[in-house]
């Protein structure tokens, strides 16, 4: 009795709940569609680049697995790109009407006159679909790794496989953030469309034109001519912080950093830090500790939007229609 219980406590039946929902949806098969379409395209640009590029260059005999997310023949992206694009919409495609539409359905009242508490019908909302978003992000994942051993005939190194699996980490948590940031708008919004296009109008925002607000900041705080080398070190530096309150930016680095041993600094080095090192890829650990404050950084954006939708959720009146 006490295993069913556990089995069938409230908030894991609201979660069983929204993951069939999210799975009988035509919305849950569109963004599928596209995420399997641009893996296909994606693996294939890159077996071409792969192809084409081995017999010349050695470079790509090192971490050859890797190149499967990064190398593009320039008609398509990569994959990291393909995610670091579709991640957003995939998140936002999730969770922008994952409370207003209850509401207008009028089953939020319904729902709620049942003995549970309040807050499991938000929590059960964003478990079902990081759930269901983890679940997708890690069958392409080992889809393109399996397709990848197949046609390179060789498998990945334990390194390699482990830079993949927190390659794919990071982009759960990256969808995570958008899928928070819609739930906030659902939550705030009483109509669904407003909520997707406030959702849509952020991401529009750090896409395009907040990349435009830091060049023009760049621009007008341009150290002089006369300005030694310390002064344009620090411009440099100041940028760099800007650009990382984007959180693609953020994602971007990460995974570069991830995918890309070869890369041992994200920001500009000094002749006297570059005296001396070797240039070998960054280990596994290295890279781990590179991008510590980018995961740190993600994490607290998501959590920072689940809070504000806690509190205006419970804050919120919820009356019958």
């Amino acid at each position: 009795m006490r295993s069913d219980d556990r089995r069938l406590h409230p908030f894991w039946v609201i979660v069983q709940k929204e993951v069939a929902d999210h799975l009988n949806s035509w919305r849950f098969y569109i963004l599928l569609l596209l995420l399997v379409l641009t893996c296909f395209g994606s693996l294939y640009t890159a077996m071409m680049s792969i192809r084409d590029a081995a017999p010349s260059e050695d470079a790509l005999v090192s971490h050859l697995f890797l190149k499967l997310f990064t190398v593009s023949d320039g008609t398509l992206p990569a994959f990291m790109t393909f995610i670091a694009f579709l991640g957003p919409l995939l998140g936002i495609g999730m969770g922008f009407d994952a409370i207003n539409s209850e509401r207008t359905k009028g089953t939020l009242s319904r729902l709620l006159a049942q003995p549970i508490h309040r807050d499991y019908v938000l929590h059960a909302k964003f478990v079902a679909a990081l759930l269901v978003i983890s679940v997708m992000f890690f069958a392409l994942g080992f889809l393109v790794m399996g397709l990848g051993l197949v046609m390179l005939g060789i498998p990945p190194a334990a390194e390699e496989f482990w830079r993949m699996v927190i390659f794919l980490l990071l982009s759960i948590c990256y969808v995570a953030f958008w899928l928070n940031l819609a739930i906030l708008f659902s939550v705030r919004f009483r109509q669904a469309a407003t909520s997707a296009l406030a959702s849509i109008a952020v991401w529009i925002f750090f896409s395009v034109f907040f990349t435009m607000i830091v060049r023009l900041i760049t621009t007008a705080t341009l150290p002089s001519q006369e300005a030694d080398m310390n002064g344009w070190l620090s411009h440099q530096q100041f940028v760099q912080v800007l650009m990382r309150f984007s959180p693609s930016q953020l994602f971007s680095e990460a995974t570069t950093i991830m995918l890309t041993p070869s890369i041992r600094s994200l920001g500009p080095l000094t002749m006297e830090q570059i005296y001396g090192a070797i240039p070998s890829p960054l280990p596994l650990g290295q890279s781990v500790l590179l991008i510590w404050p980018h995961i740190i950084g993600l994490l607290a954006a998501t959590t920072v939007c689940f809070g504000l939708s806690y509190l205006l959720f419970m804050r919120q009146e919820i009356r019958s229609r």
